[in-house]
């Protein structure tokens, strides 16, 4: 066995992940590749005491959908992953 705790992290399959919101603040998960986001997505949102439905996550300019793993992703050591409070509407009335 290798004494590069990288290397041993990377054989079981995990991988640090940065998720940051809007204000700047950032919390870091260590998870499976192959758990699916809804699962990082309720740990984020309890940390922070939100509502899950009011949070939208990002890689890229990219929505992450609940279902999809950081393999289906393609994510590497590191990442960061946004978080945003969700937007509705948009439109202003004149009367």
């Amino acid at each position: 066995m290798s004494g590069n705790r990288g290397e041993a992290t990377e054989q079981v399959g995990f991988i640090s992940l940065k998720v940051k919101s809007n204000d700047g603040s950032e919390v870091f998960f260590r998870v499976k590749r192959n758990t699916k986001f809804g699962k990082l997505m309720t740990a984020y949102c309890d940390r922070k005491e939100l509502d899950i439905n009011t949070v939208v996550f990002f890689m890229d300019g990219t929505r992450i959908k609940a279902e999809q793993t950081p393999d289906e992703l393609q994510l590497e050591e590191g990442d960061e992953i946004d978080a945003f409070d969700h937007q509705i509407g948009g439109c202003l009335s004149k009367y």
